[in-house]
């Protein structure tokens, strides 16, 4: 079984650490716990992990987030995988911080990234991984607010919500969306 695991986030050491690329953190996490190395290939940064009969494509987009969807569908195309076996890592203002909820389908619920791949896909029914980042911001200020990096109290917390989002998705590959649902949202 084939799957492709997709962490949003922007390019560029400005962007690296902050609450917008939880979706990358969460990737180069699983990467380093299992000794292996992203190389820049077509629209992203690209690994694969193989465990247990599974083979999990890591993608991070090179395409700054409001494009990831042409990463998300040249991959799935590339690596012959079905749509519903394809997890996206976002970030989400909704969530309180270190909230991890997984959908099977859903709204971009204003969510750029999503809505774009949302678009190419032509299709709201993928799984995702909403990692919140809390809303902890002034009015106006949201841009402000998702580019700016984890705080220190955050960071105390955010290394446990990592291990818990890498043990989601090995837990989504190995006995399903519906089930992994069970286990982890709410708690």
């Amino acid at each position: 079984m084939k799957y492709l695991i997709v962490g949003l986030g922007n390019i560029g050491n400005e962007y690296q650490d902050t609450r917008h690329n939880i979706g990358f953190t969460v990737l180069d996490a699983l990467a380093k716990a299992s000794n292996i190395f992203f190389s820049e290939q077509r629209y992203g940064a690209v690994c694969e992990y193989k465990t247990k009969g599974r083979t999990l494509v890591l993608l991070k987009p090179n395409t700054f987030m409001n494009l990831s969807g042409n990463a998300v569908r040249y991959w799935l195309q590339k690596e012959k995988i079905a749509v519903e076996n394809a997890l996206i890592i976002v970030d989400d203002l909704a969530l309180p911080f270190g909230t991890l909820r997984l959908r099977h389908q859903g709204s971009h619920a204003g969510h750029n990234g999503l809505k774009n791949i949302e678009s190419m896909l032509t299709t709201n029914a993928y799984p995702r991984l909403r990692f919140g980042i809390g809303n902890n911001f002034l009015q106006g200020k949201q841009i402000d607010f998702v580019l700016e990096k984890f705080s220190d109290e955050e960071q105390l917390v955010l290394n446990e919500r990592v291990t818990t989002a890498i043990a989601i998705i090995k837990s989504f590959c190995f006995v399903g969306v519906q089930q992994t649902m069970t286990m982890y949202n709410n708690k």
